[in-house]
């Protein structure tokens, strides 16, 4: 398994508490911006444990939708959770669909760990009809506070600077110019948002412990005692919250035609 896709070979649990809580929000908001409705087939790229991909299935039903994701655990995650959709374990560089078999294809919160994000969206663009969607997003660089604060407090205890800022698809435009240089037409650019809820700070450090993406592999590598530094430190960040507290995330999001 490549690099990149080897930081989401943990359980769905562990990306539910880092990423997955804030899917039944933003999912929804992507799905908007990409028009998805009754009548269409829909496929979701990079669909990990499936939570846009159930937000898809409300929306057109389990028989329209596919879905594929590189992550074992995650594609047999999401085929659990939403019976009836064509789950296929796979990568966005090498769709196994026809040409033109869907009305709209999505990749949410992806293409900064594509292999080749050029390739996956012109894959992309090959399997959705000629006048359908192709949406993608990802976060922006000021708008994930529960990463921000993870890297802000690990730094504050290290020395050392980690953060996913140089990933493709956090600065603007990056995916305006990944969809045009796919040859979609017609792209447009805005910015949706996503909730999660925490408990408390354990509930918010438990995002980090799962192992998932480049935020929960440095959390792994931390020795016990540092990493209980960097939990101290978040809680200081947060301002020690006592009772459950939101944050909000805001994605970029970029919607072409085919």
């Amino acid at each position: 398994m490549e690099p990149e896709r080897s930081l989401f070979d943990v359980s769905a649990g562990s990306y539910d508490r880092l990423i997955g809580r804030y899917l039944p929000t933003i999912g929804v908001a992507f799905a908007d911006a990409a028009g998805v409705g009754a009548g269409q087939r829909v496929l979701d790229v990079g669909c990990g444990p499936g939570g846009l991909t159930s937000v898809l299935v409300g929306r057109v039903g389990a028989e329209h939708v596919a879905a594929i994701d590189p992550s074992r655990p995650f594609v047999a995650a999401c085929r659990e959770r939403n019976p009836g959709v064509d789950v296929r374990e796979g990568v966005a560089e090498e769709l196994p669909y026809a040409d033109g078999a869907f009305d709209a294809s999505l990749a949410s919160l992806v293409v900064g760990f594509m292999s080749d994000a050029g390739a996956g969206v012109a894959e992309m663009r090959r399997v959705t009809r000629r006048g359908g969607r192709i949406a993608l997003s990802f976060w922006t660089l000021d708008g994930m506070p529960l990463l921000q604060t993870f890297w802000s407090a690990a730094s504050a205890v290290t020395g050392e600077h980690g953060s996913d800022d140089t990933r493709l698809g956090r600065r603007d435009g990056d995916l305006v110019r990944l969809l045009e240089g796919a040859g979609a037409a017609d792209v447009v650019q805005t910015r949706i948002t996503g909730r999660a809820t925490y408990a408390d700070v354990d509930d918010f450090w438990s995002s980090f412990t799962g192992g998932a993406g480049p935020v929960g592999a440095y959390a792994r590598s931390l020795a016990p005692e540092v990493a209980d530094r960097v939990r101290d430190a978040c809680d200081r960040l947060l301002g020690h919250p006592r009772s459950p507290f939101t944050l909000e995330a805001t994605a970029w999001c970029a919607v072409g035609t085919s």
